[in-house]
C-alpha cells in the first residue's frame, strides 16, 4: 500500500449518489499513488475505514488509549475497557455486538471508542503513527499528525468584508503580508535550514499576533491562525509536506466531472468497479504509466507492467 511508506497524504471528500441516495466519496494519495471509497457518511469513522483499506481492525491499543483520553472518557466508561495490541473485531457487526457486551451503549461513547479502535487498527495495519494528513481543515481528517492547507486558511481572510476603509485596508495589508510569508515558506521548502526554520517560526508569532483597534472580526481570524500554528507549519519538520491541498482537490476533479456526467452507481460492484479504476488511472498517471498499457498487461498477464506497489 502507497500509505505504508508514506511521509504524508493529501486527502478530501465529495458527494457521490448510490441507489439513489447521497453519499461521499474520500480520496486519499500523494505524489504517488491515488485511492478512492465511497461510503454513505462522512465522518471520522468513514476516514479511519478509509485509511485501513480494504479489511478492517478493531484494536484498542495503546494508541487507542491515547485517542479516548485526549478526549476525556468518563470514569465509569474507562473501567470496561482493557488496553492490548489483540484484534477484537474485523467488521462492524462483530464490533457492535463487543461493545454491546461491555455495556457501552451511549451514542456519543460508542463513536468516540469506535474512532479510537479503528485509529488503534489503523496503527496495527503498518501505518506510521507520525504520518502528516494535509487536508481542508474538516475535522473528520484531524488524526494522527494532522496539517492544514494554506489556501484554505487564507479564505477565512478573505471572507472578511470590513465595515469601513481602514478596516478593508486591514484586510488587504494581512492578505499582503500573508503570501509573502507563504513565498517565504516556499523558499525553505527548496533548501531547508535550520536557522531558518526558527525565523520563520518566530516571523509566524510576529504576523499573526497583531491586534488591530475596533476591528475584532480580523482580531478573531488571526487568532485562529495561531491556535492553528502547529498545523500550518508541519512542513517546517517535513519539507516535502506541500503547503496547499491542490493535490487532492486535483485527484477528486475527475471523479465530480465523471459524476455530472453518468450520474450515481447503482449496485455495490459498481460503486467498487468506480473507486479502484478511477485510482488505478491516476495512480498510473502519477507514476508515468500508460493506463491503456496498464490494463492491457493485466488482462493478459504477460508481467510487462510490474505491480502498482513496485
Amino acid at each position: 500500500m502507497g500509505i505504508e511508506t508514506a511521509k504524508y497524504i493529501q486527502t478530501d471528500d465529495t458527494g457521490a449518489r448510490h441507489q439513489g441516495k447521497n453519499g461521499y466519496c474520500t480520496v486519499i494519495g500523494n505524489q504517488w499513488f491515488t485511492y478512492f471509497r465511497s461510503t454513505d457518511r462522512k465522518s471520522r469513522q468513514s476516514f479511519l475505514e478509509t485509511l485501513q483499506g480494504e479489511s478492517l481492525l478493531y484494536v484498542l491499543n495503546e494508541y487507542a488509549h491515547d485517542y479516548l483520553k485526549s478526549y476525556g472518557l468518563s470514569a465509569k466508561d474507562w473501567e470496561k475497557l482493557t488496553f492490548s495490541a489483540q484484534t477484537l473485531a474485523r467488521e462492524q457487526r462483530e464490533w457492535s455486538a463487543y461493545l454491546k457486551d461491555l455495556g457501552i451503549v451511549g451514542k456519543q461513547t460508542s463513536r468516540l471508542v469506535t474512532e479510537a479502535a479503528l485509529l488503534g487498527g489503523v496503527i496495527e495495519q503498518g501505518v506510521d503513527i507520525h504520518l502528516k494528513i494535509l487536508s481542508d481543515g474538516a475535522p473528520q481528517f484531524n488524526v494522527l499528525v494532522h496539517a492544514l492547507c494554506w489556501i484554505h486558511a487564507e479564505r477565512a481572510l478573505r471572507r472578511l468584508s470590513g465595515e469601513n476603509p481602514q478596516q478593508r485596508q486591514n484586510i488587504e495589508q494581512m492578505q499582503q503580508l500573508l503570501w509573502e510569508y507563504y513565498q517565504q515558506l516556499k523558499v525553505y521548502q527548496q533548501n531547508p535550514d535550520t536557522s531558518m526554520k526558527l525565523q520563520l517560526e518566530q516571523d509566524f508569532e510576529q504576523l499573526f499576533g497583531r491586534c488591530f483597534l475596533n476591528h475584532s472580526a480580523l482580531n478573531k481570524v488571526l487568532n485562529q491562525f495561531r491556535v492553528r500554528k502547529d498545523e500550518l507549519l508541519r512542513m517546517l519538520d517535513c519539507p516535502q509536506l506541500p503547503l496547499h491541498n491542490n493535490g487532492s482537490e486535483s485527484d477528486i476533479r475527475e471523479y465530480v466531472t465523471l459524476r455530472k456526467v453518468s450520474g450515481g452507481t447503482r449496485s455495490e460492484a459498481g460503486r467498487r468497479a468506480r473507486d479502484t479504476f478511477l485510482g488505478l488511472k491516476k495512480t498510473c498517471r502519477k507514476l508515468g504509466i500508460s493506463f491503456w498499457r496498464f490494463l492491457i498487461s493485466r488482462l493478459r498477464g504477460d508481467g510487462q507492467i510490474p505491480p502498482l506497489p513496485d
